[in-house]
C-alpha cells in the first residue's frame, strides 16, 4: 500500500531533516527532491543545456557528492524556473511518491504539483533570518568562505525566485499543516511531524 508525505517549504528551513527523521521512523523511502534539480544544476556548470541534462537525469546521479555546494544551488534554483525542466522530472517524482510501503518527498511544489493527492502535507518554514543563519553555520563548517550579509541576501533571493516562478511556485497546498521551526529544536519539530503522520496513517489491525 502507498502511503505519501509531502513536506515544502523554503531553503534552511529544516525540511530535509525533518523528511528524514520521519522516513527513518516509520520506515518509508526518502527523496529529497533538491537533489534533482541540483544534479541538472551541476550537469549545467559543465555547459550541458538544462531541459537536455533534466530529460537524461539518472537515479545514479543523485548519489554524486558534490551536490550541496553554494554553486550548484544557484545553478539548481535557476534551472528550476524553466518549466521544461520541471515538466521531464514530474514522471520521476510521481513514481516514487507512490511507491509500495510509503514515501516522504520534500521540495519546492511537492503538496500542490508533484502529489496533491498526498495523504500528508506539511510546509515547513521560518524567517529568512534564522535560515540564514543555519546555512550560514553549515557553510562555515564546511570550509566556505561566505559572510552572513551574503547568506542573507542569497536565501532571500533564492525565497523570491521560488515564491514568484510561472512554473509550479513555491507556496503551501490549501490543505497543508504549516510548521514553522523559528523557535523549535529539531527535536521538537520532528516530533509535530511525526504527530501530523501518526494521525493520518490509517488504523492497522
Amino acid at each position: 500500500m502507498s502511503f505519501t508525505v509531502a513536506i515544502d517549504g523554503p531553503a534552511a528551513a529544516g525540511k530535509g531533516t525533518i523528511s528524514k527523521g520521519v522516513a527513518a521512523l516509520f520506515g518509508f523511502a526518502h527523496l529529497d527532491t533538491g537533489l534533482l534539480y541540483r544534479a541538472v544544476g551541476r550537469r549545467t556548470l559543465d555547459g550541458t543545456d538544462p531541459i537536455e541534462a533534466a530529460q537524461a537525469l539518472t537515479a545514479e546521479e543523485l548519489e554524486q557528492g558534490d551536490l550541496r555546494t553554494a554553486e550548484i544551488a544557484q545553478a539548481a534554483s535557476k534551472a528550476a524556473v524553466i518549466p521544461e525542466v520541471r515538466a521531464a522530472l514530474v514522471d520521476f517524482q510521481r513514481a516514487f511518491a507512490r511507491r509500495a510501503g510509503g514515501a516522504v518527498l520534500d521540495g519546492r511544489d511537492i503538496g500542490t504539483v508533484i502529489c496533491p493527492e498526498a495523504e500528508v502535507k506539511l510546509f515547513v518554514t521560518a524567517s529568512a533570518e534564522v535560515r540564514a543563519e543555519r546555512r550560514f553555520l553549515e557553510l562555515r563548517a564546511k570550509g566556505a568562505d561566505v559572510t552572513r550579509e551574503f547568506v542573507l541576501a542569497d536565501v532571500r533571493e533564492r525565497d523570491v525566485r521560488d515564491a514568484e516562478r510561472s512554473a509550479a511556485p513555491m507556496k503551501p497546498a490549501a490543505d497543508a499543516v504549516l510548521l514553522d521551526t523559528s523557535d523549535l529544536s529539531i527535536e521538537a519539530a520532528l516530533a509535530q511531524a511525526v504527530a501530523l503522520v501518526e494521525s493520518k496513517r490509517p488504523a492497522t489491525s
